[in-house]
């Protein structure tokens, strides 16, 4: 048996054949290097504001551009600071010992749970500050999420990092941090699910369906899709190195566990959106419909 891992191991697909590189290509200048998991943060976000004035432009908009372009100043915001911290207290709570490493984005560590509240607050507020309805805004805002999902999880295959468990997939592959070990590439799972399969489905609510007039279920699409896609494909990711030991006692993961409240949270809103239902009276866009 072990010569045969070895000779698989030796066949399969090695992570630095593939001549990926964390720092984008020429640039590199010592001190200062473009990452492209940097350009993973900026590019969601600014697609993601781009895909939005096109929803914006659309009947029945929840909010004018102005509102759009404040929403991104929160939205960035709520990224940074709620996934960092969630992250160190959810999965390195020992960095608490040195608070000023918390600051530290630069070496990695965030969390999509925290960043998702990070926005969702920042939503609130323009709303309340604005008068506009928030869960409307959460509808819209859901659909451009995608494609920071996408590009988030492609930078973590070019980090070859949060890798996958041992497989003998033949599509399995050896990560240079991971071992010799051949493993599920499940950062492409998550980007295939959580970026492709998660933008299609709200493309088709919002375009061919009136989802968009029943406040809440574009978002609780959104959280019911994420959280199934992520619950699923924990089962191929390996756990973080510091909580195998919690992933071992309790069953789960905690990426998993964080996913049940948005699986249940959007299943509510799914499942109650029709009773909101309304004539939605345009802040942007052409004429409502009822």
């Amino acid at each position: 048996m072990i010569l045969t891992f070895l000779a698989d191991a030796t066949a399969a697909i090695r992570f630095e054949d593939l001549g990926l590189s964390p720092v984008v290509p020429g640039m590199d200048f010592g001190a200062f290097k473009l990452r492209w998991y940097s350009l993973a943060y900026i590019g969601g976000i600014l697609i993601g504001w781009w895909y939005l004035l096109k929803l914006l432009a659309q009947p029945g908009a929840p909010m004018a551009r102005r509102h759009a372009d404040d929403m991104v100043f929160y939205a960035t915001l709520g990224i940074l600071l709620g996934g960092r911290l969630a992250y160190v207290t959810f999965y390195q709570p020992e960095i608490w010992q040195n608070p000023l490493d918390v600051l530290k984005l630069w070496e990695g560590g965030m969390s999509f749970h925290g960043g998702v509240i990070g926005v969702s607050l920042g939503i609130i507020y323009l709303a309340w500050k604005n008068k506009l309805n928030w869960l409307r805004i959460h509808d819209y805002v859901a659909c451009c999420v995608p494609f920071g999902l996408l590009f988030g999880r492609l930078a973590n295959f070019v980090n070859g990092e949060l890798w996958g468990r041992a497989t003998d997939a033949p599509w399995g592959m050896i990560f240079p941090r991971g071992g010799e070990v051949v493993r599920h590439p499940s950062q492409l799972y998550e980007a295939g699910l959580e970026g492709v399969v998660l933008f299609a489905v709200l493309w088709f609510l919002f375009w061919k369906t009136d989802a968009r007039y029943q406040p809440g279920k574009l978002v609780g699409t959104f959280l019911l899709g994420y959280g199934l896609s992520r619950f699923t494909v924990e089962f191929f990711r390996e756990p973080d190195a510091q909580l195998m030991q919690f992933a071992v006692e309790t069953g789960l993961s905690m990426g998993q566990w964080l996913t049940v409240p948005m699986i249940l949270g959007g299943l509510y809103l799914i499942v109650t959106a029709k009773g909101r239902r309304q004539r939605v009276e345009p802040i942007a866009g052409g004429e409502s419909v009822p």
